[in-house]
């Protein structure tokens, strides 16, 4: 009778590499499940007016050195290349873009579409950072007849603007000046500036809901000014600016990942099936 004996050496090997794989793909269904998570926040925002994609960036994790590049073999020539085994991959952050989304017109005088880079400011809670950066500009009037951002909260435009009940022939101009016609006079009035801020790194600006965005550490503090000037866009009145979000280039990512996902559940079938080949072996 023969006898098959399996080395412990290489079954301890084995069941390194096997575990190993494990981790390796585990981390993949962890990063993938999160790309699926922003991609599907992009695809429910493809509507929201001033939206910005954000997208995610993968970085590799540590190595197992199995052998150093370099080293002396036997002839004494040095090994052109080393053995490195990876462990897995990760979500680095997420990176927002800040595309122009396209301008679509609208009915409302106090809509504004910034042709270019910037954001309105307005006020928000001191908890939250005190002011707001926002590329929405669908603006309305609140009970006392100031400027807000017409979304659930309806923080105030930063300066503020009021605008009286009765004024007509509201006109904003590309360098942000607003008029109108108030009771009793033949003549427009300016009766507001709006002003614009930008950042040096927008990038790192954080998210806070409600088309709003704070300043952090990262993005820098804002740099204000008036519409037109400088690396400010201008004001566009009676348009919105539509999200940057490309349905169709999200659905090929959400297909893309979804196939990665599959086949990282793959690597762990794969490791599993070789554990399972070393725990069934036997001495006969």
């Amino acid at each position: 009778m023969c006898s098959v004996v399996l080395l412990p050496d290489l079954q301890g090997k084995v069941n390194k590499m096997a575990i190993s794989a494990l981790h390796s793909a585990s981390t993949g269904l962890s990063a993938l499940s999160q790309e699926l998570d922003i991609i599907a926040n992009n695809l429910a925002n493809v509507n929201t007016n001033g939206f910005k994609a954000s997208r995610a960036n993968f970085e590799d994790l540590l190595y197992q050195e199995k052998k150093q590049p370099g080293v002396e073999n036997a002839t004494g020539s040095l090994t052109p290349m080393g053995q490195f085994v990876g462990l897995g991959t990760r979500i680095s952050n997420t990176q927002l873009d800040f595309t122009k989304g396209a301008p679509v017109p609208t009915s409302s005088p106090l809509d504004m579409y910034i042709n270019g880079t910037g954001f309105f400011k307005v006020t928000i809670p001191d908890s939250q950072g005190g002011s707001g950066y926002t590329r929405a500009g669908n603006f309305v009037l609140n009970s006392e007849g100031e400027i807000v951002l017409g979304n659930s909260d309806g923080p105030r435009m930063n300066p503020s603007i009021t605008v009286d009940a009765e004024a007509t022939n509201i006109t904003i101009s590309s360098d942000g000046r607003i008029t109108a016609l108030l009771p009793g006079e033949t003549e427009v009035t300016e009766i507001g500036q709006v002003d614009l801020a930008s950042f040096v790194n927008p990038t790192g600006l954080k998210s806070i809901g409600g088309n709003l965005y704070v300043e952090t550490a990262a993005s820098g503090a804002p740099i204000e000014g008036t519409p037109g000037e400088g690396n400010l866009g201008g004001i566009i009145q009676s348009h919105l600016e539509t999200s940057n979000v490309d349905a169709v280039t999200e659905l090929v990512k959400l297909i893309k990942t979804q196939r990665s996902f599959e086949m990282n559940s793959q690597s762990i079938q794969a490791a599993d099936e070789a554990m399972q080949v070393i725990s069934n072996l036997r001495r006969f």
